[in-house]
């Protein structure tokens, strides 16, 4: 078990460098936001139009197509013949090419619909609409670029390149601060709107995510042109691999879409609180992602192939082995990020956000949004995880009765909360349904493979939680005895790095004292 640990942290080192990477690169891209424009009407315009494709994607590309396409492109790479991967690869790329070009289409048809059925009460501010109309437009073809990239990734994944992949993702935040941030203070020359040029660095780093990852592609002898002709082509919805996809996609779809439209219902709530809501809970939910990227999402790429091989070799022992390795090391990781940004949420968005255009009030109001979503940021991780162990035992169903079932529980929470608590009420609601999807789910798995050491990962969290709990005093006795008002940026720059630091101190010393499985394997790399 060690020896898995081990492996999976190798894997996991991999990834989670990268999208360390990417997570830095996202806080400056919204370091530039928050800076150019605040949280005022061309924030909350961009917010929602981005939303809009952001959605699809997440449906999409890091969703049902991503983990349908791993599963069946890993047993044909390990039981077919070269040329029917191939094959596989060809057909899949250009048929859901196709039907995502459809979609484009009819989204930049539509955008003025999909705006107002998203954030309605933006038509009581003059030309709120038509700005979220315009930025909406530019940014559709995204979700056609980026799901491209996901399949890319996909094929990389299963072939044991977890770097260059997740490293797109950066690539996409570098193309967003260099070009969108250029473009947006040359663009108001030339009578555009400012937030204009960010809607094309947006565009352009969705196409910066494929062109990363082709060289690699070619590496490894992946060709989307290899087998292609015009009978394949005619016959790509017909491919035995390509619908197998699709059919291992349409419950994952509908149980993903539950998800989405948990972030279409919060969205347009958001739009009915004041001003300013929908930025102060995207700045605060993108420094959230920063952990969940590093933690759960890299996990979960680093397992999922794992999960398929395991599953499509029948080997049940070996898959609750390596489910219960990435949910404890999520644990291990996630528990202590939870504590550590509840008790220093304002100093860290005062230090990442708080400048230009960003006031002291979007400083409070952010901070208070990210408190109540660390609530749920380890559950949020480790769903990142257990939803892949579900889609490859080809159990997809539920996912989707839970996740569903999530949009009634979410709508209530809010509903009873949201007089009292405006914004937060969203925040509070996310925490609260994940939190109770990941429990649900979990028990669920447990009777479907035959079980998996619960006791161990009970274990495992107690002595997290209680690390987590000194590191928390630690850090909260820093913050009384210290006080960072009267702080200059690059002081409060050390502040904060001191107050990590302090946090990450002890809570190694407390993990390695209590025994933490992960934190154990990390100190016995050093050991002579």
């Amino acid at each position: 078990m060690a020896n898995n640990i081990l492996r999976l942290a190798r894997s996991f080192s991999s990834v989670s460098i990268a999208v360390f990477l990417s997570r830095i690169l996202g806080l400056v891209r919204e370091q530039v936001l928050a800076g150019l424009f605040g949280a005022g009407t061309q924030m909350d315009a961009f917010v929602v139009a981005f939303r809009i494709p952001n959605l699809l994607r997440d449906l999409l590309a890091e969703g049902a197509l991503s983990s349908a396409f791993v599963t069946v492109f890993s047993e044909f790479d390990e039981k077919r013949p070269r040329h029917e991967t191939l094959e596989l690869v060809t057909c899949t790329f250009f048929a859901f090419a196709t039907i995502l070009s459809i979609i484009v289409l009819t989204g930049l048809f539509f955008s003025r619909e999909l705006v107002l059925l998203m954030a309605p009460d933006f038509s009581k501010i003059e030309g709120k609409v038509a700005l979220t109309v315009t930025l909406t437009r530019i940014m559709f073809p995204f979700i056609l670029m980026v799901s491209m990239a996901s399949l890319f990734m996909g094929i990389l994944n299963v072939r044991r390149h977890f770097f260059i992949p997740s490293l797109a993702s950066a690539m996409f935040n570098l193309s967003s601060i260099i070009i969108g941030g250029g473009l947006s203070l040359l663009l108001p020359q030339y009578g555009y709107e400012a937030i204009t040029g960010m809607a094309i660095g947006t565009l352009l780093g969705g196409a910066s995510q494929m062109a990363i990852q082709t060289p690699l592609l070619k590496k490894e002898g992946i060709s989307l042109f290899a087998c292609l002709s015009p009978a394949l082509l005619r016959n790509m919805f017909f491919h035995p691999g390509v619908k197998r996809i699709m059919l291992l996609m349409l419950p994952a779809v509908i149980g993903m879409s539950a998800t989405q439209i948990n972030i279409f219902i919060n969205t347009n709530f958001a739009s009915q609180c004041m001003e300013g809501s929908v930025a102060w809970l995207n700045y605060a939910f993108r420094l959230i992602l920063f952990p969940i990227g590093v933690f759960g999402v890299a996990i979960s790429i680093a397992s999922t192939p794992d999960f398929a091989k395991r599953a499509a070799q029948n080997n049940m022992s070996a898959f609750s082995v390596a489910l219960v390795d990435s949910l404890g090391l999520s644990m291990t990781l996630g528990v202590p990020a939870s504590f550590g940004l509840w008790v220093m949420a304002e100093p860290i968005v005062r230090l990442i956000f708080e400048h230009g255009a960003f006031s002291q009030l979007d400083t409070l109001m952010t901070a208070q949004a990210v408190r109540l979503y660390a609530i749920g940021l380890a559950a949020y991780s480790a769903v990142k995880i257990i939803v892949p162990a579900f889609y490859a035992i080809k159990d997809t169903k539920w996912p989707v009765a839970v996740s569903f079932a999530s949009v009634v529980l979410n709508i209530l929470i809010i509903l009873t909360t949201i007089n009292e608590l405006q914004h937060k009420a969203i925040a509070l609601s996310t925490s609260i349904t994940v939190m109770i999807n990941f429990f649900i789910l979990a028990v669920v798995l447990y009777k479907k493979i035959g079980g998996y050491d619960v006791k161990g990962l009970i274990m495992e969290f107690f002595k997290i939680a209680v690390s987590s709990l000194i590191m928390t005093a630690v850090i909260k006795s820093i913050l009384i005895w210290f006080s960072a008002d009267a702080l200059t940026k690059i002081g409060l720059f050390l502040y904060v790095a001191g107050l990590i630091i302090a946090g990450v101190l002890s809570y190694g010393i407390c993990g390695y004292a209590f025994k933490i499985g992960a934190i154990k394997n990390v100190f016995s790399l050093f050991s002579p």
